[in-house]
């Protein structure tokens, strides 16, 4: 006997209106094509393999464009919640 397909939590089985709620339209967008999830820091989210190949396909035609004008790309570390070092603290 097969066993049964649970389904997929947090999926959006409809999208928002853009015109009527642009952030919950975004999100849900986000969510139905798999580019991102949420991450336990807040306000985060875990990019996917297609989220990030969009950004890159943004990122790198901007790089020369940003480097021609003088200024530089930057990158900020993550955050990681205190919890998290807490239990790999612990575990080491």
């Amino acid at each position: 006997m097969a066993e049964e397909e649970k389904p997929e939590t947090g999926f959006v089985k409809e999208i928002r209106k853009q015109s009527q709620d642009f952030p919950g339209w975004y999100n849900d967008v986000v969510r139905k094509a798999q580019l991102a999830d949420n991450s336990p820091v807040a306000g985060t989210m875990i990019i996917r393999p297609y989220g990030y190949a969009l950004w890159e396909n943004i990122r790198d035609p901007l790089d020369g464009l940003i480097k021609e004008t003088g200024h530089e790309n930057w990158y900020f570390p993550a955050l990681i919640p205190l919890s998290f070092l807490q239990k790999e603290k612990d575990h080491v």
